[in-house]
Parts: C-alpha cells; structure tokens; sequence
C-alpha cells in the first residue's frame, strides 16, 4: 500500500485539521477582542467591591 503524505495513520486528513485549528483561533482571537474592547475594568471593579460590600452586610444581618 502507497504511503499518503497528507494523511496520519490513522486516515485523519492533515491538511483539513491545520485549517480546522487556523479558523478556531481566529475565531478565538476574534472575540477575545471584542470582548476585551468592550469590558471597562475600573466598572467592573466597582461592581465587584459592591457586590462583595452587600454580602459583607448581608450575613452580618443573618447571624
């Protein structure tokens, strides 16, 4: 049996899992982004000091 140069052993094609993984971290990079771009970190902190200050104040009420 011929050897196939863009095939593994196991009959994976090769070429199609290199543009399977380019298209995934396109993708990838694509929403990180986007994401990143439209998250204000300082809000968020904020948000999270709230958020922590209410518990705080909440289970001291419930003891």
């Amino acid at each position: 049996m011929a050897k196939q140069t863009n095939k593994t052993q196991a009959g994976t094609n090769v070429q199609h899992v290199k543009q399977q993984n380019q298209q995934a971290a396109g993708a990838q990079q694509q929403f990180g982004t986007e994401f990143a771009s439209e998250t204000n970190a300082q809000e968020v902190r904020q948000q999270n000091a709230q958020s922590q200050a209410k518990k705080s104040q909440n289970s001291g009420q419930q003891r």
